[in-house]
């Protein structure tokens, strides 16, 4: 590990240890993990390796905290097919701005500021950096093969995309996850490995598995589960601004990841999600 992935893994340990609206495996939620996904690539192909649902159950009373209101208020904004071009309201303007607002006053957020300013990536005043996070996140461009701007890195990686209607890309939250699996539209398939990565286990805040969603699959997905929207988009938006890498090694608590970061024009998210490398031993 390099030195600035060891700095970088020491800000994402500060934001961890401060995350203070992380769910506990076990007692705010439950996941079942059930059997091991194919390689299957369609919806109804009967290679289905989990007969029930990836959540057993999550105390909803979290919802009601700002940060995850406010976040969740965000998830039916977007047409999901990619080539449609977004229309964005005043009222999901404000939405957004409600979401930004109140994830600035968490602590992980300021933590993440703080780090950006001393490192010159962020403006210090909390009004100018707020309109660097709406570039980053929420202003639309035009993803692979449309004209038309039809996409922002806070719907891909949060709220998930179609293309062609079978593919299901992005879709990177455990929120929206349960939100639509709860709603009949996700079908989970089974968790992913490869001969490289740990086994995954229900007691463990990420997780790669396979699901459908709409009529759409997404073969290999990974998430973070169980933590806060604060959490991620900070830790996100770290990982974007201070390396020009695509893939960012971080260590923090029992997880050694990779943070697969893709900008788009240097400006936007393109995708970002953690990808499990192994766990650490205390």
């Amino acid at each position: 590990m390099n030195e600035s992935d060891r700095e970088l893994s020491a800000m994402v340990q500060e934001l961890w240890d401060n995350d203070v609206n992380r769910l506990k495996p076990g007692k705010d939620y439950r996941i079942s993990l059930q059997g091991k996904a194919g390689d299957t690539m369609s919806v109804n192909d009967g290679n289905d390796r989990a007969a029930s649902p990836l959540f057993i159950f999550v105390d909803e009373n979290i919802f009601k905290k700002e940060t995850f209101l406010a976040f969740i208020s965000l998830l039916d904004n977007y047409e999901s097919d990619t080539g449609e071009p977004e229309v964005v309201t005043p009222e999901e303007i404000a939405e957004n701005h409600k979401f930004l607002d109140s994830i600035l006053q968490t602590p992980t957020m300021k933590i993440a500021h703080k780090y950006l300013v001393e490192k010159q990536l962020s403006p210090k005043d909390t009004k100018d950096f707020k309109q660097q996070l709406y570039r980053i996140w929420f202003e639309l461009y035009a993803r692979r093969g449309s004209s038309r701007p039809d996409s922002s890195g806070f719907e891909h990686v949060f709220v998930g995309e179609t293309r062609g209607g079978r593919t299901v890309i992005g879709f990177h939250n455990w929120i929206q996850l349960y939100l639509q699996e709860k709603l009949g539209h996700i079908d989970y398939k089974g968790y992913s490995v490869n001969a490289n990565s740990p086994q995954p286990d229900e007691e463990k805040h990420i997780l790669a598995l396979q699901f459908s969603w709409k009529n759409g699959i997404k073969p290999k997905g990974s998430i973070f589960i169980g933590v806060s929207p604060e959490f991620e988009f900070a830790l996100y938006t770290l990982c974007f601004l201070t390396s020009p890498n695509e893939r960012v090694k971080v260590s923090f608590s029992l997880y050694e990841v990779e943070i697969v970061c893709h900008h788009y024009n240097q400006k936007h998210i393109g995708t970002t999600y953690p990808v499990l490398v192994k766990y650490q031993t205390n």
